[in-house]
């Protein structure tokens, strides 16, 4: 019988089990006492956060990473986004992928007036005196290494802070960061 389990990724947790560096990082297998063979379906960068699933059925991280499955992410970038940032978001931008030039597909992009309860708007990312910030919305369906923080750099505000705050129609609702919740599958 396989298990399934959606996380909260705190900040600074790496998407994995192991990790052969000589240097201690933080890995998922701290947050909880996983079932032997249990792996990340899709990663969190480092200095990212928010809804992860993991599994013990390889199949099912085929079915979550499909291209119809819509990811949305909460993005506190540097500075006052213009709507013209917002327009270019969503016609798509060009980021580089593996040393290659590549125009992301065409995503949902908005701005982000009121944060959920659930992101912590506590989480500090810097001090208002060095400028002010502004959250977006973006929704996906690819995702490229680190795409999220490529495409708001390239529009001219860079990604302070990301949350992966949705994958399909599961999302963070009633989560705190590093809350794991065993589930019987994935409502995508």
């Amino acid at each position: 019988m396989h298990q399934h389990f959606k996380i909260y990724k705190p900040n600074n947790y790496l998407s994995q089990f192991i990790y052969e560096k000589k240097r201690h990082k933080k890995l998922l297998g701290e947050l909880h006492d996983f079932p032997k063979g249990t792996m990340a379906i899709g990663r969190l960068d480092e200095d990212s956060e928010g809804l992860l699933f993991l599994t013990t059925e390889g199949m099912m991280s085929e079915i979550v990473r499909d291209k119809k499955v819509e990811k949305e992410y909460f993005a506190q970038v540097d500075g006052l986004v213009t709507q013209q940032a917002i327009d270019a978001l969503q016609i798509g931008v060009e980021i580089g992928v593996k040393g290659t030039k590549y125009i992301t597909k065409p995503c949902k992009a908005d701005f982000l007036p009121v944060l959920p309860d659930c992101i912590g708007a506590g989480h500090k990312i810097r001090d208002e005196r060095h400028g002010p910030t502004s959250w977006l919305r973006i929704t996906l369906t690819e995702g490229k290494f680190r795409q999220v923080r490529k495409m708001t750099a390239k529009v001219g505000f860079p990604t302070l802070r990301l949350v992966r705050y949705r994958i399909g129609n599961e999302t963070l609702d009633g989560m705190e960061s590093g809350k794991v919740i065993e589930v019987s599958g994935f409502n995508l």
